[in-house]
């Protein structure tokens, strides 16, 4: 075994004391100065620089042998290619081509430089520089790429092969760089043992002679491999491997003894030939000399101290083997043989025996019994317990094993009694003192005992001082462990079966709820389910994963609190499902921006008033539906106030038709085709049918009232013949030809369908097949339906050219806007084509190109279009220009309105500046001259050329535009409002007439504050007046409560409560006084610090709420009044702890207590005097507490005071220098003060031995001047 030095306490002292008495009488003083280093060994001089060589090497020194020669990392080498081995050998391009592109890469590839020179004969000249390894790969890469190749062969024995190869192929790899060639080896299974070889011819003759250098070094090596018993093995080796070593070094070859562990008798010697021999021969004669003198003999040594014979890796045995020359044998481990061999010469074996002995018995093993819960406290904290232990007897090793009630010990016999007397006294102090039981809890419970990160258990363990071990999930246990103080042991059991008892009661629940309303229970941020959750504490709620798509909501807590919590959940979501109901209104596309109102003033209040979502189609779409959300009665009065204001717009009427409910489907169509043509057909009227499966038979037709009508007809017609006997047919034709098929408010389609009776159906823009057309209704109606519909096909693809005659003038009318109408004409008319002549040219000859029905019905339409413009008058209409703005309507959409439902076209005037001056030529006309001539004065009740409005078209179309014009010129009117509620009425910021003018669409006018007028100005137009004055005469009546509201909220009372009290009402952050102010709704106000009534605290409110919050402050007060203040003494030493981490500790008494505690302040007189206020049992439950506290802490406090005294005033290292005397520092011998008349440095000195960073002066030095 090996041996462990282990510095103890005494003999460190030893050490720092010196030899003992005993020992003083050893070597003498001149031994003692012998053994002193010599100056020149302990600082050696530096080499000095000589004149000659002898000098040089006389003076070489202990320096210079350390000092080895720098070399350059950067190497130079020059390869030569001849003529007739270079690869390229185009003269004219040296240095370009290939060979140029060739270098390039090889100085890329592996990092060295190259210079190519030509000598005289043609040859090549390669310098290459630059490190060893770089250069060595670039001749490679040159030899290949550069150099012609030629190869050969080179035959070896195959077993020699792996030498050319080397380990990891190491050194094939160093020939192929040495000799820039490239060598393949044939494979282990190729039966072949020819090296081939590629390169150069100087490359080639290398490589096969380095590969046959390397061949017949092995023909001179042998293998012998000898048996001998493996009991002789120990002697071969030695002990420590010494005689096989030595072996080795007499005779060069290498010996292969295997190892104890490997049952092998074959002993494997490597070299040479001749020293292989030697080899055999001399372990031969080893093996030989133990088989004649060695004896052997048996002994039984008990299994378990087998290992302390054997050692620290066998070194025990070759301890034994190496002072007694006798091998120990031992059984294996696996055997149950207790019988150890020992085998050697006969004198030597007794020696060896009583060293065997000794090994076994040097070391005991033993175990203390302890219950297996007490181990961790016998270790203790990281260990520090144990640590305590095994730093005193290093050499003892202690072994717990989990579940069993007994300790292992292990070590020198002495060094384990006494460890085991220390651990059975811990074990006996830790049995009186600790306790532990067991509690069976249900394992589902478990988490839920432990809390969310832990927080439940740990509240257990610091309040009852103790551990509890709740197993693992996988475990599957139901018991709980809970050690420590017996007192605690048991209420933690009490308090954890308590817990567990009440998750006994709990129940779970599963709701069923949507997915899809999930999100919406939780709100935005977990808003929403931070509510309930709030509201049912003791209720978990767990929602499913949104990826496992699952309806289940899982409630668990009490019984009770999840009935209510479900009850409260199913309540929640069933509002949520009726405010989930959609309608759909369908409105015409131009009233939509009228449903908006301005800046969204008439859908905001809607949607504000009736509390639902309203989503409306965006700009861009051709879809008319406004969806409602909400409630479903709340959906209906939006839908009647959105219909409404429809039908105040416009002559809309709705009517009910009453149709089987079975035929619906049929009449509404695949993808609504038939209800859509209907709608199409009928001035674009709006037809809803009941939803499905309702049983509900009326179908609302909404519309202009004579639309509505025809909607009407064609939908009972539609219905009578689905019910007698239905019949359709399909037919095809251009896309093109559908709007001329369909005629101009669909007059040609009409015409088909009264003379036959049948439905024609177009194809809408969203569907896939445009060029199909669907005819519906008897089977007579639909057969002479799609006769007439393909003859008039079959004549739209008959193609003829015919012209007309246009009015030059006009041509212009036509063309214009990039041939807006034109196009218009080609999409109406079936693709017609219209050619007008060339600019330029006085021709008034159109052509027009297309199916002759086409055609005709186009020059029918353009010869209206000229008659238009030749009837067409220009008309004035004077309005001052600062209604224009208004007239004209956002982004100029009233005028559009009026210029699309009269056909004219309307020009306004420029803006006029009303501050320009008249200029010089107006002056003049004013006056009536000009250039000598009197000219008539100008009347000045003549309209402005900025008020003229200029309108062109028909006649009965311009007039009836200007009475259009007219009607849009704002009006303004006066509406009386008592002057002090103008304020209220502009609101902050003016976003209260903000809002009025953007809902009814007028402007208000509200007077300067200096002009102290009842009157308000609204302008707007005369329709638009009456609601503007209604709603402004009601938004005054809201003041006016409002206004009296106040007056009644204003009442004030002030109640008288002492200063010192104040905190107290006030509550920790304001809590106390906030809640009082919201129970209440009341506002409370407590004096400032420099008020002259600090004991005034002022209420204002309700009169019955301010009463009733003087009486909740008055109630605090009385309490307060009845609370006692005592003044104790804690030491000042024990108030940090008291008040704990963050002020935790004093928070937690007070709250346990139902106290306030005041500790002095910084620099009181009295640091020691602590203030508890409260009621009187409270207070001196408080105070026996802190007492308690005091004691326990002071108890620390002189107990840590102690401790830091015996460490400070302790003897061991004075004691220790008492013994060790002066120090008598570093010393030398042939020091140069000793022999010359050199002084010897001061070691006081700054100068000689100056400080680190300590200025210096500078001073002579025999070592020479500083050099920097």
């Amino acid at each position: 075994m090996s041996s462990v030095a282990v510095l103890t306490q005494e003999s460190f002292n030893e050490h720092r004391i010196g030899l003992l008495p005993e020992q003083g009488g050893g070597p003498g003083a001149g031994e003692e100065e012998e053994a002193l280093p010599t100056y020149k060994d302990a600082f050696p001089p530096l080499p000095e620089k000589a004149a000659t060589t002898e000098g040089t090497q006389e003076t070489t020194s202990a320096w210079a042998s350390k000092l080895r020669p720098l070399k350059s990392s950067v190497i130079t080498q020059v390869f030569h290619v001849p003529l007739e081995e270079r690869k390229y050998k185009d003269i004219n391009q040296f240095g370009e081509g290939d060979q140029g592109k060739v270098c390039v890469d090889i100085m890329h590839k592996t990092g060295a430089h190259l210079e190519l020179s030509l000598a005289k004969d043609q040859g090549l000249s390669i310098m290459v520089s630059g490190k060893l390894d770089a250069v060595m790969k670039a001749r490679k890469e040159i030899v290949s790429r550069l150099q012609t190749q030629a190869s050969a062969t080179v035959g070896i024995p195959k077993e020699h092969h792996r030498f050319v190869i080397g380990k990891n192929g190491e050194k094939l790899q160093e020939l192929e760089l040495k000799t820039a060639t490239k060598i393949q080896i044939p494979r282990p299974d190729d039966p072949s043992n020819q090296i081939k070889i590629s390169g150069t011819k100087e490359g080639l003759e290398k490589a096969k002679h380095e590969i046959l250098l390397i061949s017949a070094e092995q023909d001179k090596r042998a293998v012998e491999r000898v048996n001998i018993d493996k009991v002789y093995h120990p002697f071969i080796t030695g002990a420590y491997n010494k005689v096989v070593a030595e072996m080795m070094q007499e005779t060069g070859a290498r010996i292969n003894v295997p190892p104890p562990s490997v049952n092998k008798t074959e002993i494997v010697i490597t070299g040479e030939k001749e020293q292989v021999a030697l080899a055999v021969a001399l372990i031969k004669k080893i093996s030989e000399d133990k088989k004649k003198n060695a004896t052997t003999i048996a002994v039984e040594v008990k299994k378990s101290q087998h290992k302390y014979v054997i050692g620290p890796k066998g070194n025990t045995l070759q301890e034994i083997l190496d002072r007694t020359g006798v091998s120990v044998e031992i059984p294996p481990s696996d055997s149950n043989s207790e019988t150890v061999i020992l085998r050697g010469e006969p004198d030597r074996l007794g020696q060896a025996l009583t060293e065997v002995y000794a090994k076994a018995n040097s070391y005991t093993a033993s175990s203390v019994t302890a219950p297996s819960w007490l181990h961790r406290f016998i270790i203790g904290k990281k260990g520090q317990n144990l640590a305590k232990i095994t730093q005193i007897m290093p050499k003892v090793h202690i072994e717990f094993t989990e579940g069993e009630d007994k300790i292992a010990l292990e070590g020198p016999t002495k060094d384990v009694q006494m460890v085991q007397s220390q651990i059975e006294v811990i074990v006996s102090d830790l049995v009186s003192r600790m306790d532990y039981t067991e509690i069976s809890v249900d394992p589902k419970f478990h988490r839920h005992l432990i809390g969310k990160a832990g927080v439940n258990i740990n509240r257990i363990k610091e309040l009852h001082k103790v551990t509890v071990r709740i197993p693992p999930d996988h475990e599957k246990s139901n018991l709980i462990r809970i050690e420590g103080d017996p007192q605690g042991v048991q209420e933690a059991k009490k308090e954890l079966l308590e817990l567990a008892s009440r998750m006994e009661n709990e129940r779970t629940k599963d709701l069923i709820i949507e997915q899809r309303l999930h999100r919406a229970i939780i709100g935005q941020k977990g808003e929403n389910i931070k509510e309930v959750r709030d509201k049912f504490p003791e209720v978990i709620i767990n929602f499913p994963d949104p990826a496992q798509k699952s309806d289940i909501v899982q409630l668990r807590g009490p019984r009770t609190e999840v009935e209510k919590c479900s009850k409260f959940m199913q309540k929640m979501v069933a509002e949520m499902m009726e405010n989930s109901f959609s309608l759909s209104v369908p409105i015409f596309k131009q009233f939509h921006r009228n449903i908006i109102g301005k800046g969204g003033s008439n859908i905001k209040k809607i949607r504000e008033e009736t509390n639902t979502k309203i989503d409306l189609p965006a700009e861009n779409s051709n879809s008319e539906m406004i969806i409602i959300t909400g409630k479903k009665a709340n959906c209906e009065a939006a839908r009647v106030r959105i219909l409404t204001i429809q039908k105040e717009l416009a002559n809309i009427t709705e009517m009910e038709v009453s149709i089987p409910s079975k035929l619906h489907n049929s009449l509404i169509g695949s993808k609504g085709r038939f209800v859509r043509s209907i709608m199409e057909e009928c001035g674009g009227v709006h037809i809803h049918f009941p939803s499905e499966g309702s049983g509900i038979d009326k179908v609302t037709i909404r519309g202009p009232v004579e639309e509505v009508e025809k909607a009407k007809q064609q939908l009972l017609a539609l219905a009578e013949e689905k019910q007698t006997k239905s019949h359709s047919a399909e037919l095809r034709a251009k896309p093109e030809y559908h709007k001329f098929l369909i005629g101009k408010g669909g007059g040609n389609i009409r015409k088909v369908r009264d003379s036959t009776g049948a439905r024609i159906i177009f194809p809408t823009a969203e569907d896939k097949d445009q060029e199909l057309i669907t005819v519906i209704g008897t089977e007579e109606a639909v057969r002479d339906a799609q006769k007439e519909l393909e003859e008039l096909i079959k004549g739209l693809d008959n193609v003829i050219e015919d012209s007309m005659n246009v009015d030059p003038k006009h041509h212009r009318y036509f063309v214009a806007r990039r041939g807006q109408v034109l196009r218009d004409l080609a999409d109406e008319y079936g693709g017609v084509m219209v050619s007008f002549p060339r600019t330029g040219t006085q021709s008034d000859k159109v052509t027009l190109k297309g199916a002759k029905e086409c055609v005709e019905a186009a020059k029918k339409r353009m010869l209206e279009i000229v008659e238009d413009l030749d009837a067409q008058v220009t008309m004035e209409c004077t309005i001052p220009q600062r209604f224009h703005r208004s007239i004209m309507g956002p982004k100029g959409s009233r005028i559009q309105q009026i210029t699309r439902d009269h056909n004219v076209h309307i020009k306004f005037p420029d803006r006029e500046d009303p501050q320009a001056s008249p200029s010089a030529a107006d002056a003049i006309q004013e006056n009536g001259e000009a250039n000598g001539q009197v000219k008539e004065a100008v009347d000045p009740n003549a309209p402005k050329k900025c008020d003229l409005i200029v309108i062109s078209g028909r006649q009965e179309r311009c007039e009836a535009a200007v009475e259009a014009l007219k009607a849009l010129v704002p009006v303004t009117i006066e509406v009386s409002v008592p002057f002090e509620l103008h304020r209220y009425i502009i609101g902050q910021k003016g976003s209260g007439i903000r809002k009025m003018m953007d809902e009814f669409e007028v402007n208000i006018q509200v007077p300067a504050p200096e002009q102290q007028s009842d009157k308000i100005a609204v302008t707007g137009l005369a329709n638009h007046l009456d609601r503007a004055r209604e709603g402004l005469l009601e938004r005054v009546k809201e003041l006016q409560v409002e206004q009296e509201e106040r007056a009644l909220k204003s009442f004030k009372l002030t109640i008288t409560v002492d200063p010192k009290y104040h905190p107290k009402i006030i509550g920790r952050k304001g809590a106390i006084i906030t809640n009082i102010r919201t129970e209440h709704d009341v506002n409370i106000l407590l004096p400032e610090k420099n008020d002259d009534n600090q004991d005034q605290i002022t209420i204002t409110g309700y009169e019955h709420k301010a009463i009733a919050a003087r009486d909740a402050i008055q109630a605090i007060v009385d309490e307060l009044e009845e609370m006692i203040s005592e003044d104790i003494t804690l030491n000042s030493r024990v108030h940090a702890r008291i008040i704990g981490a963050k002020g935790k500790g004093i928070r937690r008494i007070m709250d346990d207590f139902k106290v306030d505690l005041r500790f002095p302040q910084t620099g009181a007189a009295d640091a020691d005097l602590v203030t508890v206020t409260g009621r009187p049992e409270c207070v001196d439950e408080a105070i026996d507490h802190l007492l308690n506290l005091e004691e326990e802490y002071m108890a620390d406090i002189v107990e840590n005071e102690g401790k830091a005294y015996m460490r400070s005033s302790g003897g061991g290292a004075s004691s220790m220098d008492e013994h060790r005397g002066p120090s008598k520092g570093f010393v030398v011998r042939e020091a140069p003060w000793t022999t010359g008349t050199e002084k010897a440095p001061d070691m006081s000195s700054s100068e000689d031995f100056p400080s680190f960073g300590a200025p210096v002066a500078a001073k002579a030095s025999p070592w020479g001047p500083k050099r920097f």
